[in-house]
């Protein structure tokens, strides 16, 4: 008897403590969950704006619900804002820059990865480097090395530049997906008698295959959504990419047409939403494994 009324006082005595630190950890997740759902309001209105102006018939810089809806900012899109054009260039650059890309760091991580010669390290570092600078901070000497080697106002120009500010991540991304490939299969490959080139492309590249196309992936994002590369290397309004159009038509008027405009980032998101949706398996991938080798 005396036992359990032991018992009880102890338990009388532990349960308001447990209660006050229950009660601040439900505080605590209350107090996060409110921040979460806060940030992600802040970080879905612009998106919304986007969408609602993009359609609303009297749109303005305020959010606010269509009053009426109307697809004439989009048809005004290709018909009048020559979008048919600005889709077309930002698509070659970023087409024609993620195909070097990806060949270039295919061929240099295979390199990097399977063969150790002096200063490989270093190499490496400073090829991470070049994506430590700020881009704004070579935009001078970029614009002087562009006009001298004649790159201005051409598609292969701008191509070369945006291939080149997306190498150095492609680059240790597929380095870490080649490490990642036992060098054994590798070498049974060359005891049966194939050469160094066939063991490369039929037996290494396909069980990287993830890891190009996520370097495919992120030298398509970075490159469809530069926007100081072409600013600066393309002036010729025939070859302006979408980025800079919306610049232009955001300061070319001293009215802004806010429907124009949102339809107009509609239009600049969608290409690289669905590459993501394609590809984001072997994004995924890559952040969980491929940069090990980093």
């Amino acid at each position: 008897m005396s036992r359990e009324l032991s018992a009880s006082r102890a338990h009388a005595t532990v349960a308001p403590a447990t209660q006050r630190r229950l009660g601040a950890q439900n505080l605590a997740q209350f107090g996060a969950y409110g921040l979460l759902v806060l940030l992600a309001i802040f970080s879905l209105v612009p998106f919304a704006w986007v969408v609602l102006a993009a359609f609303d018939a009297h749109a303005t810089i305020y959010f606010q619900i269509p009053r009426s809806w109307t697809l004439q900012h989009v048809i005004d899109l290709f018909t009048e804002a020559d979008g048919v054009r600005l889709i077309i260039n930002s698509l070659i650059y970023t087409l024609g820059a993620t195909v070097v890309t990806i060949i270039v760091c295919t061929m240099g991580g295979y390199v990097l990865s399977r063969f150790a010669f002096p200063g490989s390290r270093v190499l490496l570092l400073g090829i991470l480097l070049l994506r430590i600078v700020p881009p704004t901070a070579t935009i001078v000497p970029l614009y002087l090395l562009a006009t001298s080697l004649g790159f201005r106002d051409t598609y292969h120009g701008v191509i070369l530049v945006l291939a080149a500010l997306q190498t150095p991540l492609a680059l240790w991304m597929l380095k870490g997906f080649f490490d990642a490939v036992p060098i054994a299969i590798e070498e049974a490959a060359l005891v049966d008698g194939a050469s160094r080139l066939r063991a490369a492309f039929q037996v290494v590249l396909p069980l990287a295959g993830q890891g190009v196309a996520a370097a495919g992936l992120i030298g398509f994002i970075g490159a469809w959504s530069e926007f100081l590369i072409p600013l600066v290397l393309i002036s010729d309004q025939d070859k302006m990419p979408i980025s800079i159009g919306m610049f232009r038509a955001w300061i070319s008027y001293t009215q802004v047409d806010w429907g124009l405009l949102a339809a107009l980032s509609i239009t600049y998101m969608i290409p690289a939403v669905v590459f993501y949706v394609i590809a984001r398996r072997a994004l995924q991938s890559s952040i969980a494994g491929g940069l090990s080798g980093v």
